[in-house]
C-alpha cells in the first residue's frame, strides 16, 4: 500500500504539514515547573457542578504555579449543539469568580494558542489525520451504519466487545483499487485509527500498561485494540482525536476530567503515541455524589437533583465566595482544617494540592453549603452585600429594585445583629436574604404567623397599651422596662419561669407579650431584636405597623 498515495487520495486540500501548524504553537515560555490547563466544556445548555468543580482544581493548579488556565469550547458533537450555550457558559463561569488567562471570550478569542472553538480548527485535525494515513497508522473505513449494527448484534450474541476490531475491522486491509472504487461509488467514509493493540489477548496474557495520575496515582490499564473513528464522514473529529490534537498544540500539560473518562484513558495514550507526542498527566476527579433519602450514596443526577445545574446556584444567588469556599472542601481533605487555622486568611492563600483529592466519590451537601455560605457572608461587609444583591436582583428579581433605591437603609438591614458579640448569621443567600428582610418594606410586609394562643385575646390592648408608651428615643433597656409593665399590668408573668411554676395564676407571659408585639411589626414569631428593627424602621412604619394589625 502506498500510503502517502492514500493519504493525498483522501486529503486533496489539506496542504499545510503538521511540522508548519507544530511552528504555530511553540513551546510556551513559562518559569520551571508552571502549569497550563484548560476547561474544555461542550456547548450543550447545561453547564453543571462537574464543570465547577474541575474548573476549581484547572484555576488553581495553574495559577498557584504561575501557569496559564485556557477556555476551549468543545462543540465537536454538533447533534448537541444549543443555540446560546457558549454565552451560558462564559457568563456562568464569570459569575463564580472563574478566570481565564486566555481563551474563548465573548468578544472573541484572547491569547496565542487559539482558535480556542473547536469547530473552526478542521484543517487542523485533518492534517494530523492524513498524517496517520501517510504513516499507515489511520485508514478509511466504509461500513454504513447497518453493518456496524449487525456486527454489534453478533458481538453482542458471542459476548465479545462491541466495537470495530480485529475480524471485525472489515475495511482495514483495503487495497488502494477497492479505496478508490468506494470513493467514485460516493460511499461515505470516517478515518479509524489503526490500533497496534492485541485484540485476541485475554486473561493474564492482556497487555497493559501503566500511566500516573495526578489525583490516583499508578493506573494500570489494558492497552487499547479498538480502531476508534478519528475523524466522522463529515469531516469533524471525534472527542477523542481532537483533545489529543489540541492539549498538545496549545501546551496543555494537566488535564482534569471527571472519572467516567477513565475507560477512554487507553484510547487518549495510544493516540498520543501513534502521533509521537508525549500525553499530559491526567487528574480524574472523584464523581459528585449525594446522599438518598435511605442514606445510600449516589451520583448526582441532571434528571432528578436541580443543584447539579449552576443556574440552580445562580437563581438562588449563592454568593461565588460562599461557592469555592465549600468546593473547596470536597477538593482537599485539608482545607477545613487550613480555614479553622487560618480563618481571615483569603482563600487563594491555601495551597492547593491533587494529592489531597478524593478518588472516591466526593459528597455534595447542599446544607453544609449553606453553613458554610452564613459564615463567608458574615465576613462579607453590608456594602459589597448590597452589591451582590443589587446585581443579582437586576437579573433574576427585576421587580424588587425599588428596595435598592435608599442605600444606607439597606445596608442597615444587611448588617443587623452580625456586629454582637455572637454574630447572627441569618444570611445564606440572595433569595433567602430577600425573603428574611422582606418585612423592613410596606409592599412586601405580610402577617405569616399567628398570635401565640396564650395573648390572642388581648392582642388589641397590648398593642394599644404598646403605642400609648412608645417613645422611639428610648434606649434598649428603657423600651423593655415599658413591655415588662404592660406584662404585668395586664396579668402576664413578668418572669417566664414564674409562669411555668404556677401556669393557674397568669394568662402567659412576657415573651407571649412581645411574640404579639413582634408579628405585629415584622409579622413573624422569630426575628432579630425587636428594639434594633423599630431604629432601623423608624418611628413612624413603627406606629403604623402596630396600629394597622388588624
Amino acid at each position: 500500500m502506498n500510503y502517502a498515495k492514500l493519504a493525498e487520495l483522501l486529503f486533496p486540500n489539506i496542504e499545510k504539514t503538521p511540522a508548519e501548524i507544530e511552528a504555530m504553537y511553540p513551546a510556551r515560555e513559562l518559569p520551571e515547573g508552571a502549569k497550563v490547563t484548560r476547561l474544555g466544556p461542550s456547548p450543550t445548555g447545561f453547564i453543571h457542578l462537574g464543570n465547577l468543580y474541575g474548573a476549581f482544581v484547572d484555576e488553581r493548579l495553574a495559577h498557584q504555579s504561575g501557569g496559564v488556565f485556557y477556555l476551549r469550547i468543545e462543540d465537536t458533537d454538533d447533534k448537541r449543539y444549543v443555540e446560546g450555550a457558549v454565552e451560558i457558559i462564559i457568563n456562568s463561569l464569570k459569575f463564580f469568580g472563574i478566570n481565564f488567562d486566555e481563551g474563548a471570550t465573548m468578544e472573541g478569542d484572547m491569547g496565542n494558542y487559539g482558535d480556542y472553538t473547536q469547530s473552526n480548527r478542521g484543517p487542523i485535525y485533518q492534517a494530523f489525520a492524513k498524517k496517520l494515513v501517510e504513516e499507515g497508522k489511520a485508514y478509511p473505513c466504509f461500513l454504513t451504519e447497518e453493518e456496524i449494527a449487525e456486527i454489534r448484534a453478533g458481538q453482542e450474541a458471542e459476548k465479545l466487545n462491541p466495537g470495530i476490531y480485529g475480524q471485525f475491522a472489515k475495511h482495514r486491509d483495503l487495497t488502494m483499487e477497492e479505496i478508490e472504487d468506494n470513493i467514485k461509488a460516493g460511499k461515505p467514509y470516517v478515518i479509524r485509527l489503526k490500533s497496534q493493540g492485541n485484540p485476541d489477548q485475554s486473561g493474564d496474557d492482556v497487555k497493559k500498561f501503566a500511566v500516573e495520575d495526578a489525583i490516583r496515582g499508578t493506573l494500570e490499564m489494558p492497552e487499547n485494540f479498538m480502531d476508534v473513528i478519528i475523524l466522522k464522514a463529515t469531516g469533524i473529529p471525534t472527542y477523542h482525536f481532537a483533545h489529543v490534537v489540541d492539549d498538545h498544540l496549545m501546551r496543555t500539560t494537566h488535564v482534569v476530567r471527571g472519572a467516567e473518562w477513565l475507560p477512554s484513558l487507553p484510547i487518549h495514550v495510544e493516540l498520543f503515541q501513534a502521533l509521537g507526542w508525549e500525553a499530559p498527566i491526567y487528574c480524574h476527579t472523584a464523581q459528585l455524589m449525594k446522599l438518598d433519602e435511605e442514606g445510600n450514596k449516589r451520583k448526582l443526577s441532571k434528571r432528578k437533583d436541580p443543584e447539579l445545574s449552576l443556574d440552580y446556584y445562580r437563581n438562588q444567588g449563592y454568593h461565588p465566595a460562599a461557592v469555592r469556599e465549600y468546593l473547596l472542601t470536597i477538593l482537599n481533605s485539608n482545607f477545613e482544617e487550613w480555614r479553622m487555622a487560618n480563618p481571615d486568611a483569603p482563600i487563594d492563600a491555601f495551597e492547593f494540592t491533587t494529592e489531597k483529592m478524593s478518588n472516591s466519590g466526593a459528597l455534595f451537601d447542599l446544607n453544609k453549603l449553606n453553613d458554610i455560605s452564613k459564615d463567608v457572608l458574615l465576613k462579607i461587609p453590608a456594602s459589597e452585600l448590597y452589591d451582590f444583591l443589587k446585581g443579582w436582583a437586576e437579573e433574576f428579581k427585576p421587580e424588587i429594585m425599588h428596595i435598592f433605591e435608599d442605600r444606607a437603609y439597606l445596608e442597615r438591614i444587611l448588617d443587623l445583629g452580625r456586629n454582637e458579640a455572637k454574630p447572627r448569621k441569618d444570611h445564606i443567600y440572595a433569595q433567602q436574604m430577600i425573603e428574611f428582610i422582606s418585612y423592613f418594606f410596606d409592599d412586601m410586609f405580610k402577617i405569616e404567623d399567628e398570635m401565640p394562643a396564650e395573648a390572642a385575646a388581648d392582642v388589641p390592648e397590648i398593642l394599644k397599651a404598646y403605642l400609648e408608651t412608645y417613645d422611639h428615643s428610648d434606649d434598649q433597656s428603657q423600651w423593655f422596662e415599658k413591655i415588662r409593665t404592660i406584662t404585668a399590668d395586664m396579668g402576664y408573668a413578668v418572669k417566664p419561669k414564674d409562669f411555668k411554676k404556677h401556669p393557674e395564676e397568669y394568662k402567659g407571659h412576657v415573651g407571649h407579650v412581645s411574640t404579639a408585639i413582634r408579628i405585629a411589626l415584622m409579622g413573624r414569631s422569630q426575628s432579630p431584636d425587636v428594639w434594633e428593627i423599630q431604629q432601623i424602621l423608624g418611628e413612624e412604619r413603627t406606629r403604623a405597623r402596630i396600629a394597622n394589625y388588624k
